[in-house]
């Protein structure tokens, strides 16, 4: 009986990180981007500049990627 209340809390607990995280993921989107836009609506960066350091960026960090992202 207790080592099923202990993995329930454990259960529990990774569900607790999975929601936080998933909240962390949303607010980081939100944060990107609001910031491309801002840079494209300053002309500081347009659009196709932006996906462009983004796959440049991609590539150096997973040179073993097969494929581009979209």
């Amino acid at each position: 009986m207790l080592n099923r209340i202990s993995t329930s809390l454990q259960e529990l607990n990774w569900i607790g990180k999975l929601a936080d995280l998933k909240e962390e993921h949303y607010r980081n989107t939100l944060l990107v981007t609001v910031l491309m836009d801002l840079l494209i609506e300053k002309g500081v960066m347009t659009r196709g500049e932006i996906e462009a350091k983004m796959a440049e960026v991609d590539r150096l960090l997973t040179p073993d990627r097969a494929y581009p992202i979209s």
